[in-house]
């Protein structure tokens, strides 16, 4: 297994760098970060004030990868429709994903808490990228693959797979 990891928009790069080490390390595979892309500007809704998380995931499927599976990081605040936000999407048949940072940040980010952005950023790319090798959600508030509906959500379940949906994976 391979993974691109896309900037969608500006990110800086030391938060690209500090995921790619991560991914390295939950999967064990080498990460690459490619070139950046431009956020579509028909993926803004002027009337929310947010991005169209689908768009976001379309815009991904076109970029040309070296690798199975292709994560997109943005700060741009994203939803999709019948949500008022999202951490992240995923397109299992087409293995690309997506996050991103606007809404795992908080005071406790805003605050110095860089260390707390990363922990989330990279628990949201690990479930986005499981979707991608054909995982669903658990019910294991434990277990990464566990859905997040708010940060405390993402900060109480771990970093890595359960014992139930590790065997699952299918590269």
């Amino acid at each position: 297994m391979n993974i691109d990891l896309v900037s969608i928009g500006d990110i800086h790069p030391g938060i690209l760098q500090q995921l790619k080490d991560g991914l390295e390390v939950v999967f064990g595979c080498p990460v690459r970060i490619g070139e950046s892309i431009e956020i579509p500007g028909d993926a803004f809704d002027r009337a929310r004030d947010q991005y169209l998380s689908d768009t976001l995931l379309d815009r991904l499927r076109q970029y040309e990868h070296k690798s199975k599976h292709v994560l997109g990081v943005t700060e741009a605040d994203i939803f999709t429709h019948g949500l008022n936000f999202v951490f992240g999407q995923a397109d299992s048949v087409n293995r690309v994903a997506l996050i991103s940072l606007n809404q795992l940040r908080d005071e406790h980010t805003l605050e110095g808490g860089d260390k707390l952005l990363l922990e989330r950023s990279l628990k949201e790319a690990v479930h986005e990228l499981g979707h991608t090798l054909g995982l669903g959600h658990c019910e294991d508030v434990k277990c990464v693959m566990h859905f997040s509906n708010s940060l405390v959500d993402t900060d109480v379940k771990g970093l890595y797979f359960c014992s139930r949906c590790r065997p699952k994976l299918i590269e």
